[in-house]
């Protein structure tokens, strides 16, 4: 049963490489990958608090090779966002998530990539030229991908998700990312985790 799951997450990795960018919006669960390379799709999905799928349960290892795992940051903001080096709308989109990332860092807000294409010889020059101060999880063996896909279609690459507080899908972003909308999902996310508080 492990050897079939291993091979699944392989060949949906392979899938994902291969689709480029966004394709159409889709259900949470909904589980397609066989979208075509349409740079700049962009399509954003968000779900209110009670239509929330979740939680996520991800964890693995970044390209420096430390553990890290989704559920040390319950309670804050994290924004997933799936990658690799040689994909243009990835390069094109690196400099909004790394301004984000600067911006949001004291707010209680996290940002992991996954990176399910390259070993650290390919991923680590990336995250250099674009001065990345957040890790990227190295996930050739499809893991990470194969445990988001279990809760909300993870159709291209790039992919941005969002969780809220509880570690729930809160907003996904197909295709290359729109830095206004993120930052508008993220802030109504931290609206609402203070609204909690009070």
């Amino acid at each position: 049963m492990r050897r079939r799951t291993t091979g699944t997450a392989l060949l949906l990795t392979g899938a994902l490489a291969l689709a480029g960018c966004a394709g159409e919006q889709a259900p949470p669960t909904e589980q397609s990958v066989d979208q075509g390379y349409q740079s700049g799709d962009g399509s954003t999905t968000t779900w209110p608090a009670g239509s929330r799928q979740g939680p996520v349960e991800l964890a693995g290892t970044d390209f420096e090779g430390q553990s890290r795992d989704v559920a040390d940051w319950r309670g804050d903001v994290v924004v997933l966002n799936t990658w690799y080096a040689a994909c243009p709308p990835c390069r094109a989109e690196a400099p909004d998530l790394v301004a984000f990332a600067q911006d949001y860092a004291d707010r209680g807000v996290h940002v992991l990539g996954i990176n399910s294409v390259d070993a650290a010889g390919a991923a680590q020059p990336f995250q250099k030229t674009f001065s990345v101060p957040y890790p990227s999880l190295e996930d050739t063996s499809g893991a990470a991908v194969a445990s988001l896909q279990g809760i909300v279609a993870v159709s291209a690459v790039p992919t941005t998700v969002v969780l809220d507080r509880e570690g729930k899908v809160a907003a996904r972003v197909l295709g290359l990312l729109d830095a206004s909308t993120l930052r508008t999902v993220v802030d109504d996310l931290l609206d609402e985790q203070a609204a909690a508080a009070s």
